[in-house]
């Protein structure tokens, strides 16, 4: 069919802008389509298809998930509006083990110990099957056949459409129930950033973050010595690593590094007495004995050769790109995260991440963005009123007379449950200062004590219900018990803040990625609350200022107090190693 054709039958059916057209691709077999209970399919053109539709009619495309939006982004397609079903349910159901066959069960309320697997056959599914009809994607009991959901759905273009219509089923009751919520505007808004989210996650995946390929084996050749030949050269590597360390000991002594009880006693024989052997901590002892300086840069050509060594290039990095998979949402707190390494590159390798010939990277670091989410998302008005400021930790200080350190280790002590220690003082200052807001957290924490499910401000749903464990059911395990009640509040009053943020981090995103698009940007890296935009160099102050004016249009969309200020340091670097730290 051609693109004019389909155009000319959306229209028929009065498919207008914004509304749900479910698609599904396979490059090598075709395009399918359903709108309006109808099916399409196209088996060719199938770009200047998807491009001419989204530009005649706008519709809001509908898929399963990252497939689709994988093959989009590999044939080079840019679409802005989008429904992702399984992340969309991830944002309703919490957590992010969802396949597409439970994801369907779920919706449509099927039990989950009934979702068929591929191969499984009995008696009962034959009877089944015999009244059943042979090219339904569904079964009789209303799960999906598991040869669909494996690769049947790819079959034909006939199946593509067939697979598209069961998408625009499941977009249409999820969209009932976000319809259903407390706040369904703000429900259906998160709903399309997670979607749009999760096809920015694809674009990076078949994009890749540029890097300097030549620079990356000179660091490795710093660090860790040539790369061995063999298993044999690799353990004589690794041992005159030790050895570095090991020689500074007198007397000389066999210690375990990678054990962190072996390194504690090797320290305390030294009169040197730590908690605990993290990097942080060693470096506050590094002047007491040449071993600490020696431990600590043994420890991080250790994590190289361990996990960024010469395999690694081998694996990830190609054609001057570092490549892993990506997902929009890691579980609860809903973060983007990574593969290959790149949510951890540890700052050794930084410098080996280059912008291309002729373009540049705006980097973009939003500023205390999980205080400023707790404002907005608590409404306290003097806390509000911290925002303004660049520095929110500052206005805190002066308002709670302390130092600014205290200040900020007793608000991000409130939002991550660390009630003790220097802050804890300050802490009660800041229940007084700011109550609606401390009292946010203290709602948070108690739902998380007594096992209640939360949902974020975007209505992203925080699994805290379950069984208890059996050490906190044994009899009289008191102790037991009120440790993990504490431990789930802290993870709650955390959870519902962390959420919240990376929800204003994807629109931030998304905007972005829209934005910048016509001057020929892209963003390469999202790294917690930092944005990477690989742009053209005589585009790239511009592409600054967007990435500045696309801070206030996120706030715009997602904050619920339009007097909460959110900030963020933004450059144009040549390499990632020369932004701030």
């Amino acid at each position: 069919m051609p693109a004019s054709e389909l155009i000319d039958q959306l229209r028929a059916l009065d498919v207008q802008g914004g509304e749900h057209v479910a698609l599904t691709i396979e490059p090598s077999v075709g395009l399918g389509l359903a709108a309006r209970g109808r099916m399409f399919h196209v088996d060719a053109d199938l770009v200047s298809t998807v491009r001419l539709v989204d530009d005649a009619i706008g519709p809001r495309w509908v898929w399963w998930d990252k497939s689709t939006s994988l093959a989009l982004a590999s044939l080079g397609i840019p679409i802005d509006r989008c429904w992702d079903v399984i992340a969309v349910h991830r944002l309703l159901s919490g957590g992010w083990r969802w396949s597409i066959q439970s994801t369907w069960a779920s919706i449509k309320g099927l039990s989950a110990e009934s979702i068929p697997q591929l191969g499984q056959m009995d008696l009962l599914d034959t009877a089944q099957d015999a009244d059943a009809d042979p090219d339904s994607p569904l079964q009789p009991d209303g799960h999906i056949r598991p040869e669909w959901a494996d690769s049947t759905w790819a079959a034909s273009p006939t199946s593509l459409a067939q697979w598209s219509l069961l998408a625009l089923e499941a977009a249409a009751l999820q969209t009932a129930r976000l319809l259903d919520s407390e706040d369904p505007t703000r429900a259906l808004s998160t709903a399309h950033a997670e979607s749009a989210a999760a096809l920015l996650c694809a674009e990076l995946e078949s994009n890749g973050l540029p890097i300097d390929e030549q620079r990356v084996l000179d660091i490795l050749q710093e660090s860790i010595g040539p790369r061995a030949a063999t298993v044999r050269e690799e353990d004589i590597l690794r041992a005159e690593r030790d050895e570095r360390v090991l020689e500074l000991l007198e007397p000389r002594q066999e210690i375990n590094l990678r054990n962190s009880a072996e390194v504690k006693a090797m320290l305390r024989r030294l009169d040197i007495d730590v908690a605990d052997t993290r990097a942080w901590r060693l470096e506050q002892v590094r002047e007491a004995h040449p071993v600490v300086d020696a431990l600590l840069t043994w420890r991080k050509a250790e994590r190289i050769a361990s996990t960024y060594g010469y395999r690694w290039v081998d694996e990830h990095v190609s054609e001057g790109r570092l490549r892993g998979e990506w997902s929009s949402a890691d579980g609860s707190a809903g973060r983007m995260t990574a593969s290959a390494g790149l949510h951890n590159l540890p700052s050794d390798m930084r410098p080996a991440v280059r912008s291309d010939h002729e373009h540049a990277f705006v980097r973009a670091d939003l500023g205390q963005i999980e205080p400023r989410v707790l404002a907005a998302v608590s409404g306290d008005s003097a806390f509000i009123r911290a925002t303004r400021r660049d520095d929110l930790y500052a206005e805190v200080a002066e308002q709670l007379r302390v130092s600014r350190d205290v200040a900020k280790l007793a608000v991000l002590g409130a939002m991550y449950g660390a009630t003790t220690g220097e802050s804890a003082h300050a802490l009660r200052r800041l229940e007084s200062t700011y109550p609606v807001a401390m009292e946010f957290l203290a709602q948070a924490a108690k739902s998380g004590r007594e096992r209640v499910d939360l949902r974020t401000i975007g209505g992203r749903r925080i699994r805290l219900s379950g069984p208890s464990d059996d050490s906190e059911r044994s009899p009289g395990n008191l102790d037991a018990a009120q440790t993990a009640a504490a431990s789930r509040g802290r993870y709650a009053r955390n959870a519902v803040i962390q959420g919240a943020a990376a929800e204003f981090f994807k629109v931030w995103a998304i905007v972005v990625r829209r934005r910048v698009r016509p001057l020929g940007a892209t963003i390469v890296l999202c790294l917690h609350d930092e944005l990477l935009v690989h742009t053209p160099h005589v585009h790239a102050d511009r592409t600054a200022q967007m990435v500045r004016e696309a801070i206030d249009e996120a706030a715009h969309f997602w904050s619920p107090s339009a007097d909460v200020r959110f900030v963020a340091d933004v450059s144009v670097i040549n390499r990632w190693s020369e932004a701030k730290n």
